[in-house]
């Protein structure tokens, strides 16, 4: 028997029945385990061909005999950055692409909290003050510049347009989106032109040497004064020093980040007490909102019947891309 070593917390008893029905089904035997329960991971990845987890110190454990990692979170980069986490060079890599409804959802709150001046109208509640006469804007009949048309960036979209927008633009690695959900796509290499006119730039890109810092100090200076940057992407993709300055200074109108560098954010960075920056501890796609999970076994399971019976896997990682 085919063996699968499932090293996850957040499973219930209905997410392991379906991923042993569908093991059985394919001619594999699924164990599970929780990271807590490391040793006996570690002992039973010895003899599997599958491992489900998001452990790179559980990857590292494996076997040249492993064939398939499938990796429960979206990001990858540590996957991809380390070679030397896969004693089998070809081990397929796979992510879970279940994200895009929890992580855009969390998008549209902090992007109306920008829009709407809510740190503002915090710092007013705070004072124990009433002062309501801010101006606000809205998410309709407004612009947008989505860095990154994943499946995060089509589900932000297909959220703004139902809303309002006016105007949705997308930049992606090879100026094409498999979706139809933006006005014009372009690529990459014409941000520094789009800046200027973007009023909320959203960010959603992953972790590789092409995004590092991608929205430096001279990307932040052309954006307008009146434009808002939100990232849940990856926090490497940012200089956080220069949108700082750039907020104190009025600049911009506000941010919202999601991820950081590093994380967790320690206590004395001068970041904490940036004007009008939103920051939330990486929660916009962890593993809290049930239909999440429920999509993540999903994806797995699909992929696993694919991986049976010869096919190609849906979610397959370029290792060398990142992504």
């Amino acid at each position: 028997m085919r063996e699968i070593c499932v090293c996850l917390e957040f499973l219930s008893d209905a997410h392991r029945d379906r991923i042993r029905r569908t093991a059985e089904a394919q001619g594999f035997q699924a164990h599970f385990f929780t990271p807590d329960q490391f040793a006996e991971a570690k002992a039973c990845l010895q003899h599997c061909e599958i491992l489900y987890a998001h452990s790179p110190e559980l990857l590292r454990e494996a076997p040249a005999s492993l064939k398939w990692y499938c990796c429960s979170f979206a990001g990858v980069d540590p996957y991809c950055q380390d070679p030397s986490l896969f004693a089998n060079p070809d081990c397929l890599l796979t992510n879970s692409n279940c994200y895009g409804v929890t992580i855009a959802e969390h998008v549209i709150m902090v992007q109306l909290m920008l829009l709407r001046r809510m740190p503002e109208y915090e710092a007013v509640v705070r004072n124990r003050s009433w002062s309501n006469q801010l101006p606000v804007r809205s998410i309709r009949d407004n612009a947008f510049t989505l860095l990154g048309l994943g499946n995060i960036g089509y589900h932000v979209a297909q959220r703004l347009r139902g809303m309002g927008a006016a105007r949705i633009t997308g930049l992606s690695r090879s100026g094409k989106a498999r979706e139809d959900v933006y006005d014009e796509v372009l690529p990459i290499s014409a941000l520094d032109g789009v800046l200027p006119q973007t009023q909320n730039l959203i960010m959603a890109l992953p972790g590789t040497a092409e995004t590092f810092r991608i929205l430096n100090r001279e990307r932040l200076a052309l954006l307008p004064p009146t434009a808002t940057v939100i990232n849940v992407g990856r926090g490497s993709s940012v200089d956080q020093e220069a949108l700082r300055e750039a907020l104190d200074a009025g600049a911009l109108a506000g941010a919202a980040l999601d991820v950081m560098t590093p994380e967790p954010l320690p206590a004395d960075d001068p970041l904490w007490s940036a004007r009008n920056l939103i920051l939330t501890p990486h929660v916009s796609g962890n593993m809290t909102l049930g239909y999440t999970c429920d999509q993540n076994v999903a994806l797995f399971c699909q992929d696993l019947e694919n991986y049976g019976a010869g096919r190609p896997l849906q979610n397959l990682v370029d290792r060398a891309r990142g992504y």
